[in-house]
């Protein structure tokens, strides 16, 4: 247990271009938590739309950090001290425990769900604490580069497991993926882990040109008039599944033009508000229009075990990486399209 408490320098997020580091102190880890020293953090997708003003459930000025990989380096009451040293990842879904749906098994959507580093102080920071029941202890074969994609990576496996379970398998089905950011070429990969024949859909060609080199049987640009067409091409027929990554208006119709009858289109995306959807075709068609929020802790170990394989290739995913110092600089070039995952350094 620690008894004095340090100064901690904080990344605070009041806009895209006003991203500061603040200095507070140290928090001593409370009852089931763990201090974590940061070594690295991710910028995710959301961070991105959250900077902007544009994420529905984040309000600015945000801390963010809820990709993360660190060392356990203080413990608090009940917690046992062997978890000290230990190199960990954080899941962040912070759930109540007791609700319904946490009860189920199912505590990504938990009724009063928190996300660490997004509704709470997060971990682009030298330290934070959390329950000790949020970390998961990394292998020391898994380094850093890997570990840091564990959580990014979770949610398009979560994802592929719920498409699989509406639709009876993937293996061998047609998928399409529409968008080709970081959570679109997780679940390329997740997708074809499981056996799918992959179609990737991408406005930019550099992107599609990334999901090819990343097993996607075939591309197209989504605005291109001829774009349902290509795409029932290169799949042989309609989607068994189109698994929707942007999650807006035109994407959402353009995946209902492209899966088969009785098939299923996949929410991932976050949409900045409400969005029409051709309810008149998912009704006359049976489609299953299903929400995806996060993941649950098989899905995380699940992308421990995919990573671990060498089925992700880090090089293709991290673009750019910075020092903790230069935040804002990262969090800028995460608006650069061309970029995949950015990486701050904290610690070593």
């Amino acid at each position: 247990m620690v008894e004095v408490a340090t100064v901690n320098r904080r990344v605070v997020v009041s806009a895209l271009d006003d991203v500061t580091i603040e200095t507070v102190d140290e928090d001593l880890p409370g009852a089931g938590e763990a201090r974590v020293r940061t070594t690295v953090v991710g910028i995710c997708g959301s961070d991105l739309h959250a900077a902007c003003g544009r994420h529905p459930f984040i309000d600015l000025p945000y801390r963010p950090g809820h990709e993360a990989v660190g060392v356990v380096d203080a413990v608090g009451d009940g917690v046992d001290e062997s978890w000290v040293g230990t190199r960990v990842a954080v899941e962040p879904n912070l759930a109540c425990g007791h609700c319904a749906q946490c009860r189920a098994g199912r505590y990504n959507i938990c009724r009063e769900l928190l996300v660490l580093g997004c509704q709470t102080p997060g971990a682009l920071a030298d330290s934070f604490t959390v329950a000790v029941d949020r970390l998961v202890p990394l292998a020391e074969d898994l380094d850093d580069r890997h570990a840091i994609l564990i959580e990014p990576l979770a949610t398009p496996v979560h994802t592929v497991r719920r498409a699989a379970e509406a639709v009876g398998g993937l293996e061998d089905r047609p998928v399409v993926v529409i968008g080709a950011g970081p959570i679109g070429l997780f679940v390329l990969l997740a997708a074809r882990h499981a056996g799918a024949r992959v179609v990737v859909a991408d406005l930019l060609e550099s992107k599609r040109a990334r999901a090819e080199r990343l097993g996607a049987v075939g591309t197209f640009d989504p605005t291109a008039d001829d774009a349902v067409q290509t795409a029932l091409e290169l799949l042989g027929g309609p989607a068994a599944v189109v698994i929707d990554c942007v999650s807006r208006e035109s994407s959402v119709a353009q995946a209902v033009d492209l899966v088969d009858k009785g098939g299923a289109v996949m929410i991932v995306g976050v949409a900045e508000g409400a969005t029409p959807v051709p309810l008149g075709l998912i009704q006359d068609r049976e489609l299953a229009l299903i929400g995806n929020l996060m993941y649950v802790r098989e899905d995380f170990t699940a992308a421990i075990d995919l990573l671990s394989s060498g089925a992700v290739p880090v090089e293709e995913i991290i673009s750019a990486e910075f020092e903790f110092e230069q935040a804002a600089q990262a969090f800028a070039a995460s608006a650069d399209p061309e970029n995949v995952k950015v990486l701050v350094t904290v610690g070593s």
